[in-house]
């Protein structure tokens, strides 16, 4: 039979310059020549130097790493022929946002009209992985407890902690970014779905949003399809990476779903307290020592993740994902860090922004080829 805990994974690349490491948009000639092979696995967003990649939907892991390893590889080539290369990381360490050419369409006109400046600012990168759930009635049930891991999930895909060519002093300043628009962050615990879907047509009813999608929590049921979308993380540094991100995603949901099933609950946290967490984890990555609230102690954030691992570990091997979940493992031994931690030791090393952009275009191709386009 097969899983109801599919996956999906959309991914917004940078576009550099090969040479020089800059920040580059060749989008339209990207997408004349991507949409060809690629349909709508391929879109530009906001600001021209970002190329998002969106995978099927896929019935387990081993699948959704074929399938993104295809599609990177593909757009791999295609930004190479135009003479840039790509970089996953949640910011670029140089860049400025007032330097960006907008795209423009009816709805990014739309976004500039009514937030000003607050989306053109929005010059970062993250990744976004869907896991499907068995009914929509279960989306908030699950949410309201999943909530509690975000702050995890931040803190182990750090990497953004440069901002307009400055050491920012934070592991994720792309979260920092994202906070500033509406209907952001953490979201409210709901009392049931239909309190959810109310909620939801509301806004829609009084002309806020058109439609669900305008409401960018850092998790939500999507409005379209049965899945709950995590949407917390700083784009990673790998292939390798992402698809560990979304193994513990898939993980953490067939897990809160045999204790829905079952009718067995954990703790539901208030918005303020996870967001306690959420601010440690975006200042000190891994680093951070977070508050267990429900026990009433702090703990290291490597040894909260660990206790996470430790939960999901009995749905791992139905799942397929024990080595993904091990690479998460390692993640938390490896002596310098996340993806904000190295671009951080690369620049204590060199004093160069240039030499983190470079670290950062090589580690993206790491496990790839830009091998021509299929």
């Amino acid at each position: 039979m097969t899983s109801p805990f599919t996956l999906g994974i959309e991914e917004e690349f940078q576009t550099v310059d090969q040479q020089t490491g800059q920040l580059l948009s060749r989008i339209h000639a990207i997408m004349e020549k991507g949409i060809p092979l690629l349909g709508n696995k391929i879109k530009p967003e906001m600001l021209q130097p970002t190329v998002e990649i969106i995978t099927d939907i896929c019935p387990d892991i081993t699948t959704l790493r074929s399938e993104l390893r295809t599609l990177t590889e593909s757009v791999a080539h295609l930004v190479a022929s135009e003479g840039l290369a790509l970089v996953s990381a949640g910011t670029h360490p140089s860049a400025h946002w007032q330097d960006q050419a907008r795209m423009s369409n009816e709805r990014y006109d739309a976004l500039d009209d009514e937030y000003q400046d607050v989306s053109r600012s929005i010059l970062i990168f993250a990744i976004h992985v869907h896991v499907g759930i068995e009914s929509h009635e279960a989306a908030i049930p699950l949410m309201n407890q999943l909530r509690t891991w975000l702050p995890h999930l931040l803190a182990i895909s750090s990497n953004s902690p440069f901002w307009s060519g400055r050491f920012s002093g934070l592991k994720s300043y792309r979260s920092i970014v994202w906070k500033r628009f509406p209907r952001s962050g953490v979201p409210d615990a709901f009392a049931s779905t239909a309190e959810f879907d109310r909620f939801v047509q509301l806004l829609i009813d009084n002309h806020c949003i058109d439609n669900g999608k305008r409401i960018w929590w850092d998790m939500r049921p999507h409005p379209f399809f049965k899945t709950l979308e995590f949407r917390i993380c700083d784009m990673p540094p790998t292939l390798e990476d992402a698809i560990a991100l979304a193994a513990l995603c898939q993980a953490l949901v067939a897990k809160y779903s045999w204790l829905y099933k079952h009718k067995q609950t954990m703790p539901v946290l208030s918005r303020d307290l996870i967001d306690e967490n959420k601010w440690r984890a975006a200042r000190y990555g891994l680093d951070a020592h977070i508050v267990d609230f429900t026990r009433g102690r702090t703990i290291p954030m490597r040894d909260s993740i660990h206790e996470l691992l430790d939960f999901v570990d009995d749905v791992v091997d139905d799942l397929g994902s024990r080595n993904e979940l091990n690479r998460m493992r390692a993640l938390l031994s490896d002596p310098v860090g996340t993806g904000a931690d190295h671009q951080i030791a690369i620049y204590n090393e060199t004093c160069s922004l240039q030499a983190v952009t470079h670290y950062l275009m090589q580690t993206t191709m790491t496990g790839l080829t830009a091998s021509p386009a299929r």
